[in-house]
């Protein structure tokens, strides 16, 4: 392991704004804080918002600085990638931030039901040939069920047309309420409160924008269900993913 991981994971032991707890602390004791984030965080009873995939914690961030009167918490495995993102709320005085190293698939572990508001999905992998492994599959649906507030809604942003469709007929297939759709972001006529989304870039939004992509949001509004559904339909693959990194980089490497 590289020193500067090294030193990032040190320095984040110590930060009152990360949480990181292993599979056996789980099993053993709990997290703590689980249905306690009100009280025991951020002392107010604003909704708390989380970024599955936070990556290196910006768009958390962003967020955070974009409405302040919302609780974000950013979750991802990548500690190391973490470390700017929290750093960042540290240093700006950002008290409505957290982050939690973990997998997503423990969400359950550390949220009470009903205990989020909001979830964010960004820019992540389409898994266009592993439909358990999609973040927005019914499988995860249910997880995100059991954490949301009635209500509660899912927001994904997306470069991915494949990752996009197969939401919108996963959300078609199960009934769920499509509060806001649009396949580009950047020009379409939008609300106000969507248009604000433009003010938050990733590093890989950039990246895709400069590449001529259009950038693609979704807003579900979810339900709690005893069985989930999911959608039977072709849908076209995504071109550009079909190439490696360095593959892709090399035909955008003109625009």
């Amino acid at each position: 392991m590289a020193k500067n991981k090294l030193a990032k994971f040190a320095e984040m032991a110590q930060y009152p704004n990360v949480f990181q707890y292993s599979f056996e602390q789980l099993q053993e004791t709990g997290f703590p804080m689980k249905g306690r984030w009100h009280q025991d965080y951020f002392h107010n009873d604003n909704p708390i918002v989380v970024e599955l995939g936070c990556g290196r914690g910006e768009y958390t961030v962003g967020l955070a600085k974009e409405f302040p009167d919302k609780n974000y918490i950013g979750i991802d495995i990548k500690g190391a990638r973490m470390h700017m993102g929290a750093t960042e709320a540290i240093e700006k005085g950002l008290n409505n931030v957290a982050f939690v190293r973990t997998h997503i698939e423990f969400l359950t572990s550390f949220f009470a039901p009903g205990e989020l508001s909001e979830i964010w999905i960004t820019f992540a992998d389409p898994q266009m040939k592993k439909v358990n492994k999609r973040l927005t599959c019914t499988m995860f649906m249910n997880r995100y069920s059991q954490v949301l507030a009635d209500g509660g809604i899912v927001h994904l942003k997306s470069d991915s047309n494949f990752l996009v469709t197969y939401t919108e007929e996963m959300a078609k297939a199960n009934g769920l309420n499509i509060l806001a759709s649009t396949h580009d972001l950047y020009h379409d006529d939008v609300a106000s409160d969507i248009a604000a989304l433009r003010n938050i870039q990733t590093y890989y939004e950039s990246q895709w924008l400069g590449r001529g992509i259009s950038i693609k949001y979704l807003a579900l509004q979810i339900e709690k269900r005893d069985n989930w559904i999911e959608p039977d339909v072709e849908i076209e693959l995504d071109s550009y993913r079909s190439y490696g990194r360095e593959k892709r980089s090399e035909l955008f490497s003109h625009i």
